[in-house]
């Protein structure tokens, strides 16, 4: 197999994730079950998340048979290109499950173990953000339904607009929303949207100024991390006050000052003090 350049998985990456949001929106137009739990009885999967991740999996095996695959709901799979796929067949699968439409799919391409190249597509409002890493003389690029996108500019931290999620972990949903009642009266205000992927393709493209999450995987925010982190924003993993991985994100001028807030909050048990 012949090496392809960011560019050439990113457009990959959106094709696939095109067709895997059609028939999302296809089995949304149906009745929604749920399928199973699995950490929680909170954490709830669909015969839709399956047949997204069944139809991502089968096509990148016929175009690409030599990378590994890496997704939310089936086994790995090993490969020998050096090219691993991460995929989320739907973020969001609550509001899915409840006909909310803040859902996304989300399939991005890692090469030598660093992200290179993604999409995300919001399924019902059909925004398409697409990102990949300079290669092959052509730069980083970050895009919104085709236009490049950036971080919003510096504001200050009483007038930043935060994104938010919540664990599937009881015990650590408690400790978030102490922590969000404390950062709450230092920012604009905070919005739990139900989408790690589409609230970080918010501060990439400047609708949101930070967010912040425990309980992310690497299915969650590899596409939309890689997005936001050419759009201008920083992204950093550090265990959280539950013992999960906490996901900070935020504006590069403005990152140090948020993840102080963050911590100060505690959302981590290191002190933004």
């Amino acid at each position: 197999m012949s090496a392809a350049s960011s560019r050439d998985l990113a457009a990959l990456a959106l094709a696939l994730a095109r067709e895997a949001a059609e028939l999302v929106r296809e089995r949304a137009r149906g009745q929604v079950t749920v399928a199973a739990v699995k950490s929680s009885d909170i954490d709830v999967v669909t015969e839709a998340d399956r047949a997204s991740e069944a139809l991502i999996r089968a096509r990148l095996r016929e175009a690409r048979p030599d990378d590994a695959f890496l997704g939310e709901e089936g086994a790995d799979l090993a490969g020998s290109s050096g090219v691993r796929w991460i995929v989320d067949p739907i973020d969001g699968t609550v509001n899915f499950l409840y006909g909310i439409p803040q859902y996304a799919v989300s399939i991005a391409a890692e090469r030598d173990g660093e992200v290179v190249a993604g999409a995300v597509i919001d399924v019902q409002g059909r925004t398409e953000y697409v990102g990949h890493a300079a290669d092959d003389g052509h730069p980083a690029t970050a895009t919104r339904d085709g236009a490049p996108i950036a971080v919003r500019g510096p504001a200050p931290m009483a007038e930043r607009l935060v994104a938010t999620g919540f664990s599937y972990d009881r015990r650590v949903r408690v400790l978030q929303a102490e922590a969000v009642t404390r950062l709450l009266p230092h920012v604009r205000d905070v919005r739990r949207l139900g989408s790690c992927a589409l609230d970080l393709c918010l501060v990439a493209d400047g609708r949101m100024d930070g967010y912040v999450e425990e309980g992310v995987n690497p299915w969650d925010h590899a596409a939309a991390g890689l997005i936001a982190r050419i759009a201008g924003a920083r992204t950093h993993l550090e265990i959280g006050a539950g013992g999960l991985d906490l996901l900070v994100c935020a504006p590069g001028h403005g990152f140090d000052e948020f993840l102080a807030a963050v911590r100060a909050a505690g959302f981590s048990p290191i002190s933004g003090e």
